[in-house]
């Protein structure tokens, strides 16, 4: 068996990853908009590095899509506009239902 071949067996999904600048406001468009559902998450125990005690990372899925969410630190968040020139294409039987 080729290598291409043993590498295509074992991947069963993809699931993009995308770095947020509000995790609060892309969980009411994702949870509360498309209605993902929360799988996993993440919220650091250190005081320091979460003072607010909020979710810093997750896991949502929907049907058998998936999408990975994390926030981007205070003194990491970008200067240039996120998102231009990505898609994610969620495939659905009938997409004006969601």
């Amino acid at each position: 068996m080729s290598l291409a071949s043993i590498a295509s067996v074992n991947v069963k999904q993809a699931v993009p990853f995308f770095g947020v600048t509000n995790m609060e406001a892309s969980l009411r468009f994702y949870v509360d908009g498309l209605g993902f559902k929360m799988k996993h998450w993440w919220i650091p125990d250190r005081r320091e590095h979460n003072p607010d005690g909020r979710i810093h990372w997750c896991w949502l899925e929907l049907g058998d899509a998936a999408i990975r969410l994390q926030e981007f630190p205070p003194e990491r968040q970008p200067k240039e506009t996120l998102g231009p020139g990505t898609s994610v294409c969620f495939m659905c039987d009938d997409a004006l239902a969601l």
